[in-house]
């Protein structure tokens, strides 16, 4: 678990390694979804801080003790258990990990603890729960887009480090703290954030409850066409599984355009739903029924004519 505990803890640490892990703390919610919201590319980094484990420990037990890790996790992103007593001295629990979650001032950078909370409280970053946890970043994103949801930090770094001339300066935008300027310490200060009031709202644009029910018919449809996808992989052309993952990203965006009322997002869902019915004409994507292949294609055209 070490080697999870550390990447943790850079994570929140290092701004080109947040860049990746700010995905999971995007949500303004917390409940078991935060949990499944992960980063694209937070694996290409994340490697490094489990490789000196392959020096002591068989692949096998490695492979366990990180899936037990990441089901661990799971559980405690609720807000509906409140305190589990004796275990709060010991474990990470929906308690501490709330406040991991938090924009607070007095959450931020603090119970970085996986499984266990105790590594928190012998090196100093272990924070109670006190005041009403406001969830997400410092910095609301307010989107829906994945696309800008995962890489739009990474767009934030490299503007930051243009605006300096030296290149230490330029490199710390990348290797220091989220909020680390010249002159200030490595994890920075945090005088310049939104101050934290307790009555924050979380970004919810108001959509109409027939835009809400396409958007969750068709959401739901391309959970099926991923479930297909992992099912059939083995079976299916390096073409035809590139071609799928291209449509569950294109679907993925274009229903985060929808939910943001963008300009542009009757465009690219009609776009979309055209590439749908051809990938459905071609038998790459199937309805999970039959019979509901018409209808959605047909609700398509009626929304977005």
């Amino acid at each position: 678990m070490t080697g999870v505990a550390v990447c943790l803890q850079f994570s929140p640490e290092v701004s080109i390694l947040w860049a990746a892990h700010q995905v999971h703390h995007s949500s303004e919610y917390y409940n078991l979804t935060t949990a499944l919201r992960q980063s694209l590319t937070q694996q290409f980094t994340s490697w490094v801080f489990y490789l000196p484990l392959a020096l002591a420990l068989p692949p096998s037990i490695f492979a366990v003790h990180l899936q037990l890790n990441l089901l661990y996790q799971f559980w405690i992103h609720t807000e509906l258990i409140r305190d589990l007593g004796p275990l709060e001295w010991v474990f990470n629990t929906p308690k501490h990990h709330r406040v991991h979650h938090g924009r607070n001032v007095y959450c931020i950078d603090k119970n970085y603890g996986g499984i266990l909370i105790i590594w928190d409280r012998l090196f100093g970053t272990f924070a109670l729960e006190t005041d009403k946890v406001i969830y997400g970043l410092v910095f609301p994103i307010k989107s829906f887009e994945i696309l800008h949801v995962q890489f739009h930090y990474y767009k934030y770094l490299w503007r930051k480090s243009n605006i300096y001339k030296t290149i230490t300066n330029k490199l710390s935008a990348f290797l220091k703290g989220p909020s680390w300027k010249p002159g200030k310490p490595r994890l920075g200060d945090h005088l310049n954030n939104p101050k934290v009031t307790g009555k924050e709202v979380p970004y919810d644009p108001s959509c109409s409850l027939p835009l809400q029910s396409y958007v969750v018919i068709h959401f739901l449809l391309v959970l099926w066409t991923y479930h297909e996808l992992f099912e059939n992989k083995m079976v299916l052309s390096q073409f035809t599984i590139l071609g799928m993952i291209g449509y569950v990203l294109l679907t993925l965006t274009s229903l985060g355009f929808l939910i943001d009322q963008r300009p542009t997002a009757a465009f690219l869902e009609a776009l979309r739903c055209a590439v749908m019915v051809t990938l459905q004409c071609y038998k790459c994507v199937t309805a999970p029924i039959p019979s509901l292949a018409v209808p959605t294609e047909v609700r398509c055209v009626v929304m977005f004519h």
